[in-house]
């Protein structure tokens, strides 16, 4: 017997006999998660007596988020399948109390796994087959049918995995086809020969899904229709089905080969234009009939393949436009807190209601409401967010429709008799309602094959309730997906503005600095010239264009974007105009998260989402802090935090007075002043007189990190005859200079001149304080230290000349730390320090004398702590294991202490309290400013 078998086997005899509701449940799902699967900390995995509110409190007897399970624990002896009494009155079994507890559930935790559980006995239920009968497992059996549990702990959910995988088959089949295809073009194919390879391709993976759902009747039609061609035929094969599928059959040939008769009419506009087909060999025959027809297409995620479809075909085009993809988890938190969320509540709603008419007056109601909404993403891709918006109504639909059937017994309760009225007159959520704009010709296409398989998928769920076959061909045309570039076409063009309309996406994530002339002179034209406007990322002509398509309207929107649009200078220059010419509001939004890819060529960007209207302001606002937290804000303003609308404006000096900072030296030298460790030992072999002329020279990392140890010449204010006689000195200035005259900036160009100095030298004969420019998210502190006049800073740190242990002591706090998480740049996500953004902006405390000297001792606590400690570097002292030096820690919850009561600030506030009373007072301070 293997360890996990024998660790059930146990489970189960030594629970044999035991099991109270109340006392026990607890420990037995703790000790099964953790002794039979391995689950370490189970009480973190798992939560007990969740509250859920029906019409009245109530709680779930036991959740499993990252599993999406709910279990609901009866006593021992207690039977799973008898309808017990509930409080409100009501018989209910085990499972029909799970299911109630689920629908007043958000979506997003809706369960996949419902369990009902009597320590005895197991009923699994699986809701992707929600009329299936449950699973049993004994408890007696567990020991050799453990893994049948085994889905309680598996994160990865299988279905999910299967569509996942089953995707990316998909996608490497299909780029198999298209390479095996491309060939016949020439060795230099045109555009128009890549677009009319796309859209082949596009048409061949219609005819495969539409083969394997059965939409083209008979069983394998295209494959046995096509099989019977030779390799100097299929072309021609191929443009005769084609033909076919956009002909009404009373149009046809009266003569037509039967083999092609059988097909249906397909409509849609797919297979309308004479699109060239290239001559066909033997082995790229054998590809399509063999590996295409052959796999299984009707189980891929339309939402998942259709981003993995085109970025199998164009990876260069979307890693150059600067597009990403994304899975259907992430997908969900921006449509379920724009719309999902509300709808599903107006579901919840209307199920609670006792009295059957209003509850199906009210199910009538949403479903109207669901059907008159109209979605637009206007940078849509190859349509995934339309098509998870689209499927995820339709399944909200069905939720609707199956209510209905069962209270109504199937006749008459929406107005309709099921087992006679057509599919138009009670599936109301049509693709017809989803509007997307695409630069790419082939996204598009993607974009509305994806849109097409999503609704064969819905509409072969629908069937499995209303218990009847529904014809979904031929296809309805889904034009609203528009080919263009949207900063340059009218909205209004594509869809008319209206309070039904909710605009979604994840436009282009290119920075500023990274745009492309073109994109540039798109951005800034919508953005208008203006201080810093060049600044503003690509995304942010999005909002500006959609909050310009919302004036007057209720209109809801929300984007991915890259997180920069809310740190640093980009927030001010973006913002002020959203704000007061555009009366944005922020309704909700996530903080900074990753977002991860589904495409072979995966990325992970750092973003943010914001969810935002130009009309009325939400009345709720919700912050998400993190993947797994949420909380009611006041108001969340551009930088995503509970706080007023103050934007932060970038300063040359600070606004409370305090001493200058500025950056390190800069040398614009090609890298000649600065030397390793084994030029700067031979440079003085040769010389030893110019010891004094070689300086150790920091930057950031080495800052942080000890390394890499560098030195380099200062020349500054040293007499030329001391260096003129050393060669190897003056063949560096030499270099120096003939890197400065070829330089494309004027300035630099002028200081060639001056090969002997640093082109910036700030640096002052004093100790300095210094920060580095760009350090680890992951620090709770910014690791800031003094630095001895003889070592020279880089300009990748940033100095302040005579700062003092107070001027340490506040900057190293956790009030500054809070205002630079605020207003820092990032890096990825690491900080990115600016003088002007962060230091400048700073309202710094006003102390009394008592509360001064109090910040300058916990200051010097700080720095005598690190001494204990001589060989660790900052990066190990700042690291993820602060636990290993306690008195570090201490010294810094002290300095933090001592600076929040000289701001008069409670030490029980937390750092979102901290930053709103910090940007309160920074908005006086700039008044007088």
């Amino acid at each position: 017997m293997d360890r996990q078998a024998k660790a059930a086997a146990d489970f189960a005899a030594k629970w044999a006999s035991v099991g109270d509701e109340k006392q026990d449940s607890q420990r037995f799902w703790i000790e099964l998660l953790q002794k039979v699967y391995g689950i370490d900390d189970p009480a973190s995995f798992v939560r007990f007596e969740q509250r859920v509110k029906l019409s009245h409190v109530s709680y779930i007897d036991v959740v499993i988020p990252a599993t999406h399970t709910i279990i609901e624990q009866k006593s021992l002896g207690k039977a799973l399948d008898a309808p017990i009494k509930q409080s409100d009155g009501t018989f209910l079994k085990p499972f029909e109390q799970a299911q109630r507890y689920a629908s007043h559930l958000p979506y997003s935790e809706r369960p996949r796994w419902i369990v009902s559980c009597n320590f005895s006995d197991f009923l699994v239920y699986d809701m992707e087959h929600p009329n299936a009968e449950p699973q049993h497992i004994a408890l007696a059996d567990l020991g050799k049918e453990y893994y049948r549990l085994a889905f309680l702990v598996d994160v990865a959910d299988s279905h999910v995995q299967k569509e996942l995988d089953l995707s990316r088959a998909a996608g490497t089949l299909v780029g198999k086809i298209y390479n095996a295809l491309l060939p016949a073009y020439g060795a230099q194919p045109t555009a128009k020969d890549l677009q009319d390879l796309n859209k082949f391709i596009v048409r061949l993976v219609f005819c495969f899904y539409a083969e394997d759902a059965g939409l083209f009747g008979p069983h394998n039609a295209f494959q046995r229709c096509m099989e019977t061609f030779r390799a100097e035929n299929f072309r021609l094969a191929l443009i005769t089905l084609f033909r076919v599928l956009d002909q009404k059959e009373d149009e046809r040939d009266r003569f037509l080969d039967p083999k092609f008769a059988v097909f249906p009419y397909v409509n849609g506009s797919l297979f309308t234009e004479d699109v060239p087909i290239p001559p066909i060999d033997e082995p790229t025959r054998r590809l399509i009939l063999e590996d295409g027809c052959g796999f299984d297409w009707s189980q891929i995620s339309p939402t998942i393949f259709g981003s993995i479809f085109e970025g199998t075909l164009n990876p260069e085009t979307r890693r150059h436009g600067g597009m990403h993809y994304t899975s259907p988890e992430n997908i969900h938190k921006v449509i379920d807190p724009l719309f999902l969320d509300g709808y599903r509540a107006e579901f919840r709603a209307a199920m609670d209601e006792k009295q059957p008419k209003r509850r199906l007056a009210r199910l009538r109601a949403l479903q109207d409401a669901l059907g008159r909404g109209r979605y637009f993403d206007p940078a849509c891709g190859s349509g995934n967010f339309l098509t998870e918006a689209y499927l995820s109504l339709r399944r909200l639909e069905n939720d609707i429709l199956r209510e209905t059937l069962t209270a109504g017994s199937g006749t008459g309760v929406l107005g309709f008799d099921f087992g006679e009225s057509s599919e138009s007159d009670f599936v109301k959520v049509r693709i017809q309602q989803f509007y997307g704009i695409e630069i790419n010709d082939f996204a598009c296409a993607v974009a509305k094959t994806a849109l097409w398989i999503a609704e064969s998928q819905m509409f072969h769920e629908t069937e499995d309730i209303i218990h009847r076959q529904m014809d979904f061909l031929p296809l309805k045309a889904n034009s609203n997906i528009h080919e263009g570039n949207a900063l340059q076409i009218e909205w209004t063009d594509v869809l008319a503005p209206g309070d039904d309309v909710k605009i979604m996406g994840n436009p282009p994530f290119v920075g500023a600095s990274m745009m492309s002339a073109a994109q540039k002179k798109e951005a800034v034209a919508i953005f208008g010239k203006g201080r810093r406007t060049s600044s503003i990322d690509y995304v942010g002509a999005w909002y500006y264009k959609a909050a310009a398509f919302m004036q007057g309207t209720s209109i809801t929107a929300a984007f991915v974007s890259t997180n920069s649009i809310t740190q640093g200078e980009q927030v001010a220059a973006m913002w002020k105009k959203l704000l007061e010419m555009y009366h944005v509001t922020i309704s909700f939004a996530y903080r900074t998260f990753q977002w991860s890819s589904e495409s072979f060529h995966k990325a992970a960007v750092h973003c943010v989402i914001i969810g935002f209207t130009c009309g009325a302001p939400a009345t709720e606002k919700w912050l998400f802090t993190d993947q797994h937290q949420v909380v009611q804000a006041e108001n969340i303003n551009p930088y995503l935090v509970d706080a007023p609308d103050i934007l932060i404006e970038s300063r040359g000096s600070s606004i409370c007075g305090a001493k200058r900072m500025t950056k390190g030296n800069q040398p614009t030298d090609g890298g000649n002043f600065i030397l390793t460790p084994e030029e700067r030992d031979q440079l003085l072999k040769d010389d030893p007189s110019a010891s004094d002329l070689v300086r150790r020279y920091v930057g950031s990392r080495d800052f942080i990190n000890g390394t890499p140890v560098r030195y380099c010449l200062w020349l500054k204010d040293v007499p030329p005859h001391r260096y003129a006689k050393n060669k190897e000195i003056m063949r560096r200035l030499q270099a120096v200079k003939t890197m400065r005259e070829q330089s494309t900036a004027a300035p630099t160009r002028a200081f060639a001149e001056k090969p002997y100095l640093f082109f910036s030298t700030p640096q002052t004969e004093g100790n300095y304080l210094c920060i580095p420019e760009v350090s680890s998210f992951r620090r709770r502190y910014i690791p800031i230290g003094f630095l001895d006049q003889s070592i020279i800073a880089s300009n990748k740190l940033l100095i302040v000349p005579g700062a003092d242990l107070y001027d340490f002591g506040v900057l190293s706090s956790n009030v500054h730390m809070a205002w630079m998480r605020l207003t820092a740049g990032r890096l990825k996500s690491d900080y990115q320090y600016s003088g002007s953004n962060v230091y400048n902006t700073f309202p710094w405390p006003t102390p009394t004398d008592e509360q001064r000297r109090a910040i300058t001792e916990t200051a010097q606590a700080i720095l005598d702590a690190r001494a204990q400690y001589p060989e660790t570097t900052l990066a190990d002292l700042y690291g993820d294991n602060r636990f290993l030096y306690p008195a570090l820690l201490e010294a810094h919850r002290a300095n933090d202490r001592a600076v929040m009561r000289a701001y008069g600030f409670s030490l029980k506030m937390t750092e979102s309290d901290c930053v709103a009373e910090l940007m309160k007072r920074y908005e006086a301070l700039a008044k007088n400013a």
